[in-house]
């Protein structure tokens, strides 16, 4: 075993970390740089009782501590001796480091003029507590090291570690450093700078000399070292020394470049991502060439990530030990850091690996039978990423026996087969078949071939009883562990781990009431079993198959058809774009060679590489042939694995022993194999791919001649090798982000320093990029360019720069609310705007985070700012993206939030609709300002709502407003809806008028108050009682306020008379609660006040003559009772408890009195045959005489005016929406005469119409009935019938099904013949159609549905419209007849018109040939000469790109820039046939980005095209490469349409409608609904439903419907009926469109009509 210097096994490793910290320092696990579990790195975490609530882990990288090093005096210079006066000395001198920190700064070159010795201003060494030391720090050069090549070592440390603390190790100082870096007060400071730099104010050196490190107002080939510490050099925390070593403490980052590039490709989202990495790196080393510091080891696991992707470069050992001192001198002062004690390094101490891999000559190795399986299988889990000590990804070995016998090769039994993985084995291959062919996503294997429960299970007797309850079980239980080896194989479907094969301490346990593991019977102690276990391993038998395990774990069967074959299809990860440490590596994209067997005898007699001539029979010139054959198998997989052995640096001196080694052995091998890397562009590595090219941005298009001027012009050139090689590594990872593998291999990079031949794969760079690679990497180090030079390069555009300049200053350790104040300083001073919406998008993932979490009302003022004006800068996709999920967490917030209450105002809200448009903002917006009307809202936050609700709600109209807002509104009841909640129904009543009310509002609270006394009768659960009681007060609350905007006889009619009258089913109700009794009788007393005193006397006390008859004969005894104030309350205040009645009996002390006082007793006596019992009842019991009741009219009348609500003049409550009305806020002020918009929520006309008397209002009701907005709209109450609303949960996400009724409520005649197309504007209120005008040409009429009023038309047609389309973004109308006509939905002014006619196919071929994509359907196809097809048939918007893509009648697809109005590209595709060519009849793609929570988003990626033929072709978005093509249907496609990522649905005339799922082999698996009588002309989707229509029927559908006993799926054919219920549609249907929103679908007709539907 070959270990560096210094290094230690984990064990020893942990207790030097808890020795040198008190045992206060949690160890999570040991990092190694070699396969074996050594090393002298861990991560580490502070006590969270010490640091706070905190899970930020460190990286603590132990050192040698030696003396003559610049390093260890350095350190030295803040270290007392051991015994000294210890903490004190290390306070005083941390709080010297500090001032001293504070005194030095980065200067600008003409800060040289001051002297370098001048230790008062440029050094923080000079003073401090220890007065007698002192060390050279002020020299230009050093005797033993080489750190810097311009500085001294002290000044070249101190730049680059300017913020570490120096002392002795301990535990108080690591909290202090933990704590400094948590709380982001290291260079808070310096941020504050900045902020007032910004701001125009007075500020220190601090700012400018930040903003001079990163390039403002330019970078510096000489730099000057200082204390502010560059913001792409990782912040080294601490530098604590020990006895022998000394620790550095870093911060632990989410990931590494490395670990990118590996695992999740996905994390750089575009090519501007690529740059701005890159040009993070390059400043960095800028930086560090400046201060004559080279890196050294450059390469992507040096480059740190941190959670917002910025970038750190790594800088530790390699440069601040960079030491003279003499090697064997080294090893002496070092030693071996383990304990003499130790046991692990004689566990390993027979293997043969060293600390530097080299896959390629392992690989021989193991081949030729000299390195052993273990080893190998190390070095393999090495290079996926396993590591030891990590139980999350814990390096894997395989099972090989089942330890139910003694292993034996000559014995078939107790063997396990490799040639399955452990999964396979354990479920079986049944159950994993029916795994793969039931789950949604398609798969055999659920988890990872080693999970970490099965690694803890496993290591359970060894690991403390804390990581075992959080790994296993909560509760520990001992006697739940496998308690042998035979039961813990039998119980895990998990592969092995290496202590199984090296380790004998696993079997013994450290824990009371868990015995030790106990071996097989068949052998006698651990250690014997660890020896015989090992033996199974290297066995012939296993080395056999092997190879068949390393396929399944590492290589070819992990993805594609080998992988279903095998049955190893793991299910995969949630997304690619989030960046991780740990995953799936494919390391093998070919069959691993099975190892060379070679037998003893066979060994000695070939000893070495016998010659064919020495063999003299005929057997052996075979077995030589054979031999021969396996070694051109293997070195052809060696060189296609050569992506495992990377190079990013021109030093191979450790490598020529290994490269002479292979090429001697590949001297025996077929000359047809080149000993050189020949074919660098085969795939490498697992099936991840990144797309760096979807993204496009007008500034990244620098022309390809401008960098070869570039180039050829004279560039500053790097003065040293060292620094040479750091560049030669840049352009080696600018190439490798790029290609997604590397650039060069080892032997491919052998060749380029023996020929100068680059790899072939350099090709594969984009023009631009081949030239910057190709100069970083010259020969000739003298000739590349320097890190200044590269940073200055036309490969970062304006954008980058911009934006690197804001992100820098936003990643310093500051504290999140000085981050968010300097990007609100600086979006307020225009930065965003300046950087572009660009730049503006890739800025905003690292600011929003901080706006989510914004507490105080300063931060929400900030965060205000901040969001105000990426509202006004970021594009709509990218708002969709990046703002809407930012604000829908802060608007799902509990509690006070004086943010929430900023967005909740009515301007913010009118930015964001205007932004995003309705359909963006009622789907992901809307429902949440709902619930913030909820339970446990804020007051504030629940007025500015109800105020934005009522303020939107006449913009939505009337179907969006009752689906969207009333209804939620509704099924709130009772369920914690605040007092606002109601007011806002009541308002929304008011602000659309008397029949609003009556046709919307009132049946759907009839329904909740039925369901609730249906409730209270049957024998449910206290809480559903519960909600009866409170969902009834809420009702009678909002009726209480909708009564002011009936009339008289409306009131009467609907609210008396009705058979179930409210009033009349909950008074006569016996279980009722007292509280909800006295309510009903409060409300009911105030709608007699507003019916007056005839109308009560004619229509009310006869309903009540049985409840009054009940209550004077009643003998129940009353013992006591609650007087009632008789206090009138607004709708908005809810009855407290105080007022509740003690009794029915109460009831006559409620009614009885107010109905004398509102008739007179008289009348009252009249109508109430039991007047003398209750009044009797009264007196006795309450003291009230028939003479309080009064007689004069007069004062009835005042009486009556002065307790009726006046529900608009004044506030229901001090939160209630009126006060913010009457302060004009947002949607809610009043808006100027002739603009259309929001207004306030009572309208002129209503406001008239009260001030009417009732007779008045009743005949203007009438004539106004038919000409209101949205008269044809139907109650959505027949929806609920047999609904149980107690089981409802009312949030706004809990929405109703829609229920189809098939009704036709409105129909129009629209056009003249056939009306062939509907398209719906966003608003749901404006539709277009097209179809038959007069004389047969095309025409398209505008209508407005709130009337059903045509209200312009378009007649630029020559021929009829197939096709139409809304551009939503741009408020165009797209429109073809075989030409393609784009014009202004508004005026209807002509844009752009575009065709294919046949004399200009030629010359669009010729012009559009750059752009032109050829494609064929099928393997082998030629491709098409001309065009044959000269019309557009069909289209599609593509909104995220705002292009439209147009079929043609020969079958190709054209994209138009509707911006520029101009052609694209065409993808053209040769017939199926030698015939004519289909034509296209539709087209789809699945919308507009999908947004996750991770707030990633995943741009569409393929485009459905279907034929004439019945074939449908399926595109892939980016590459426009036909991803596949089949028969989907047999006869013509008349619709394909998306319905979400990965579903398609088609329909054709062959009388079937199909869904084909993407995920799966969805050309033979896929859903058909057949039972339609006719073909199926057309369909449209919303949600999980599919309407379709054929003929005149329509046909409901949904996309996870369930087969019949037959196992067919069909749809269920309706008639469309007429309004009248009784009459059916006979009219053909020949389009459809739904309205989701409104829950109304619309239909055209052959007859042209336009029916509008529910």
């Amino acid at each position: 075993m070959e270990i560096g210097a210094g290094t230690m096994c984990f064990e020893c490793l942990q207790r030097r970390i808890e020795a040198d910290f008190s045992g206060k320092l949690t160890f999570i696990y040991g990092v190694s740089d070699s396969p074996l579990p050594f090393g002298s790195k861990a991560v580490v975490q502070a006590s969270i009782s010490s640091v706070g609530e905190t899970t930020q882990q460190y990286l603590l990288n132990y050192v040698p501590y030696r003396s003559q090093d610049c390093f260890a005096k350095y350190v030295d210079e803040y270290c007392v001796p051991e015994g000294g006066d210890g903490i004190a000395r290390e306070n005083i001198e941390s709080s010297n480091i500090k001032q001293d920190q504070a005194e030095v700064s980065v200067g600008n070159p003409s800060d040289k003029n001051t002297s370098l010795d001048t230790v008062s201003t440029e050094s923080r060494y000079f003073s401090n507590a220890n007065a007698g030391r002192s060390t050279c720090l002020t020299g230009l050069g050093c005797e033993t090291c080489t750190i810097s090549s311009r500085f001294s070592c002290s000044r070249a440390i101190t730049s680059l570690v300017p913020a570490a603390q120096i002392g002795n190790a301990s535990f108080e100082l690591f909290e202090e450093l933990a704590s400094g870096f948590s709380s982001g007060s290291i260079e808070d400071h310096i941020l504050h700078s900045v902020i007032l730099l910004v701001e125009g104010k007075s500020t220190g050196r601090d700012s400018t000399n930040f903003l001079s490190l990163v390039g403002l107002p330019s970078f510096k080939e000489n730099g000057f070292p200082g204390c502010i510490r560059h913001p792409n050099i990782v912040p080294i925390l601490g530098m604590l020394k020990s006895s022998s070593q000394i620790g550095i403490v870093l911060p632990k980052t989410t990931c590494t470049l490395e670990n990118i590039l590996h695992y999740s490709p996905g994390a750089l989202k575009s090519d501007w991502h690529v740059r701005l990495l890159i040009y993070q790196v390059l400043s960095a080393l800028a930086y560090m060439h400046g201060l004559g510091v080279a890196h050294g080891n450059l390469c992507p696991s040096n480059v740190m990530l941190t959670d917002t992707s910025w970038c750190w470069l790594q800088v530790g050992k390699k440069q601040l030990l960079n030491s003279k001192v003499n090697s064997s001198e080294e090893c002496v002062s070092t030693g071996s850091f383990c304990k003499e004690c130790c046991s692990s390094r004689a566990l390993y101490a027979d293997l043969t690996l060293s600390e530097s891999v080299d896959w390629h000559s392992s690989f021989y190795s193991w081949w030729k039978g000299e390195l052993s399986n273990f080893e190998y299988l190390l070095i393999l889990n090495k290079l996926s990423g396993r590591r030891w000590g990590d139980h999350t990804f814990y390096t894997v070995m395989p099972w090989v026996v089942d330890f139910s016998v003694k292993p034996d090769e000559n014995n078939n039994a107790g063997w396990r087969d490799l040639s399955k993985s452990k999964w396979r084995l354990a479920k079986g291959d049944e159950q994993l078949d029916f795994t793969y062919s039931t789950s949604e996503i398609a798969h055999h294997v659920s988890d990872e071939c080693l999970s970490e429960l099965a690694v803890c299970s496993y290591k359970a007797r060894r690991l403390p009883l804390s990581v075992l309850r959080l790994a296993v079980r909560s509760v520990y239980e001992p006697n739940e562990y496998p308690s042998n080896m035979q039961r813990l194989y039998q119980w895990t479907p998990d592969e092995c781990i290496p202590e199984f094969y090296c380790d004998p301490r696993i079997f013994y346990s450290l824990h009371q009431g868990m015995p030790n593991l106990a071996v097989p019977s068949w052998a006698g102690t651990p250690e014997e079993f660890i020896q015989l276990h090992r033996d199974a391993l290297e066995s012939e038998r296993v080395s056999c198959q092997i190879h068949h395990w390393i396929d399944i774990t590492f290589g070819y069967k992990m993805y594609g058809e080998a992988a279903i074959a095998a049955k190893n299809v793991m299910l995969p990860v949630s997304t690619s774009t989030v960046p991780k440490s740990t995953g799936r590596r494919q390391l093998f994209t070919q069959p691993h060679p099975p190892r060379q067997i070679v037998t003893r005898g066979c060994r000695e007699r070939n000893n070495g590489s016998a010659k064919v001539s020495n063999i003299g029979d005929k057997h052996a010139l075979l077995i030589e042939t054979d031999r021969l054959k396996k070694l051109e198998t293997a070195t052809s997989f060696c060189e296609n694995s050569w992506h495992l052995s990377p190079h990013y640096s021109l030093n191979l001196t450790d490598h020529l022993e290994n490269v002479s080694h292979v090429k001697e052995l590949l001297q025996h091998s077929s000359e047809k194999i080149s000993s050189t890397q020949v074919d660098s562009t085969r795939s490498c590595g697992a099936a991840l791919t990144m797309d760096l090219n979807f993204e496009v941005d007008d500034d990244n298009s620098t022309g390809y001649q401008e960098f070869l001027l570039w180039s050829k012009n004279p560039l500053p050139k790097v003065n040293s090798r060292k620094l040479a090689d750091d560049i030669f590594a840049i352009g080696c990872i600018l190439a490798e982000l790029h290609m997604k593998k590397p650039l060069f291999g080892m032997n491919s990079l052998i060749s380029y320093l023996e020929s100068g031949v680059l790899p072939s794969s350099v090709k594969e760079l984009p023009h631009h990029l081949q030239v910057i690679v190709q100069s970083c990497i010259q020969k000739d180090w003298n000739m590349r360019p320097s890190a200044k030079c590269l940073l200055e390069s036309p490969c970062f555009p304006q954008s980058i720069k911009s934006s690197y300049m804001f992100l820098a200053s936003f990643h310093l350790l500051a504290k999140d609310e000085s981050r968010l104040q300097y990007a609100a300083t600086f979006a307020k001073r225009g930065a965003l705007k300046t950087m572009g919406a660009f730049g503006a998008e890739m800025c905003a993932p690292y600011c929003l985070p901080l706006v989510v979490t914004s507490a105080s009302d300063t931060e929400a003022e900030w965060a205000y700012i901040l969001l105000t004006e990426f509202l006004k800068c970021l594009k709509l996709e990218a708002a969709k993206k990046l703002l809407v999920p930012s604000i829908q967490r802060i608007l799902q917030a509990t509690g006070y939030s004086r943010l929430k209450v900023s967005l909740l105002q009515g301007s913010f809200m009118q930015e964001v609709w205007n932004k995003i448009g309705k359909q963006a903002y009622l789907e992901t917006i809307h429902p949440l300002i709902i619930s913030n009307l909820c339970v446990a809202s804020h007051k504030s936050s629940t007025a500015a709502a109800s105020v934005l609700l009522i303020g939107s709600s006449e913009e939505l109209g009337v179907p969006i407003t009752v689906h969207q807002t009333v209804l939620p509104l509704i099924l709130s009841f009772g369920k914690g809806l605040c007092n606002d909640g109601v007011d806002v129904l009541i308002r929304i009543g008011g602000l659309f008028g008397e029949n609003f009310v009556l046709k919307q509002i009132l049946p759907l609270v009839r329904i909740v108050i039925l369901s609730c006394i249906s409730t209270s009768y049957s024998n449910k659960p206290e809480p559903i009682q519960s909600w009866g009681s409170l969902a009834l007060i809420d009702c009678l609350t909002a009726i209480d306020g909708l009564v002011p905007v009936l009339t008289n006889e409306n009131i009467v009619k609907d609210l008396i008379e009705d058979e179930n009258c409210p009033y009349v089913k909950i008074l006569m109700h016996k279980n009722m609660t007292h509280r909800v009794l006295q309510i009903t009788a409060k409300s009911l007393i105030r709608v007699c006040q507003q019916i007056g005193p005839d109308l009560t006397a004619l229509h009310v006390l006869p309903k009540l003559k049985e409840l009054f008859d009940e209550l004077a004969f009643s003998q129940e005894k009353n013992s006591y009772s609650v007087l009632f104030s008789g206090s009138v309350r607004g709708p908005g205040v809810k009855v407290g408890e105080e007022d509740s009645t003690g009794s029915r009996m109460d009831l006559a002390l409620l009614l009885y009195p107010h109905f004398a006082s509102l008739l007179g007793i008289e009348k009252l006596r009249q109508c109430c045959a039991t007047w003398l019992i209750l009044e009797q009842f009264l007196l006795r019991h309450h003291n009230w005489k028939s003479e309080y009741a009064g007689d004069s009219s007069q004062s009835r009348v005042e009486s009556i005016n002065a307790r009726r609500p006046s529900y608009y003049k004044g506030s229901t409550s001090d939160n209630t929406p009126t006060k913010f009305i009457l302060d004009g806020v947002g949607w809610s002020r009043p808006q100027p005469q002739g603009k259309r918009g929001v207004k306030n929520f009572l309208s002129s006309r209503n406001t008239s119409e009260y001030n009417q008397n009732p007779v008045e209002r009743h005949a203007t009701s009438l004539n106004l009935a038919m000409q209101e907005p949205w008269f044809w709209f139907p109650s959505p109450a027949t929806s609920w019938n047999g609904l149980d609303l107690s089981a409802r949960a009312g949030t706004p996400k809990d929405e109703l099904q829609w229920k189809i009724r098939a009704s036709i409520i409105q129909s129009v005649r629209a056009h003249h013949g056939a009306l062939r197309s509907i398209a719906v504007c966003q608003n749901e209120c404006t539709v277009f159609t097209a179809g038959v005008g007069p004389g047969f040409k095309g025409n398209i009429q505008k209508w407005e549905l709130s009337r059903v009023d045509c209200v312009s038309s378009y007649n630029g047609h020559e021929e009829v419209v197939n096709d139409l389309c809304v551009l939503a973004t741009s408020g165009r109308v797209a429109s073809c007849d075989g030409t393609l006509h784009v014009w202004n939905g508004q005026t209807g002014k002509l844009i752009s018109v575009f065709c294919e006619n046949s004399s200009a196919s030629t010359q669009l071929m010729d012009r559009d040939e750059d752009s032109m994509h050829h494609f064929n359907p099928l393997p082998g196809g030629m491709l098409s000469t001309a065009l044959h097809g000269n019309s557009y048939t069909t289209m599609d918007h593509l909104e995220f790109a705002n292009r439209l893509v147009v079929g043609t009648g020969n079958g190709s697809l054209r994209f138009i820039d509707v911006n520029q109005g101009q052609k694209l590209h065409l993808w053209r595709s040769e017939s199926i046939d030698s015939g004519f060519s289909p034509l296209i009849s539709s087209i789809c793609s699945p919308g507009s980005s999908k947004v996750y929570a991770d707030e990633t988003a995943a741009f569409p990626s393929w485009i459905a095209a279907a034929s004439s033929t019945g074939f449908c072709r399926l595109f892939d978005m980016r590459s426009g490469k036909i991803i596949a093509s089949w028969q989907a249907h047999d006869g013509y496609v008349t619709k394909v349409a998306a319905a979400g990522d990965h579903l398609l649905v088609s329909s054709s005339l062959d009388k079937t409608l199909r869904i084909w799922d993407l995920r799966r082999n969805w050309t033979s698996e896929h859903t058909v609904f057949r039972g339609y009588s006719d073909g199926v002309s057309g369909f449209s989707v919303w949600g999980q439903n599919v309407i379709s229509i054929c003929k005149n029927k329509i046909g409901l559908s949904s996309l996870h419907s369930s087969a019949d006993e037959d196992g067919q799926y069909r749809a269920t054919p309706q008639q469309l009926y007429m309004a009248d219920g009784e009459s059916k549609n006979l009219s053909m249907l020949s389009a459809i469109s739904i309205l989701p929103y409104s829950r109304l679908f619309l239909v055209g007709t052959e007859d042209g009509h336009l029916k509008i539907c529910c």
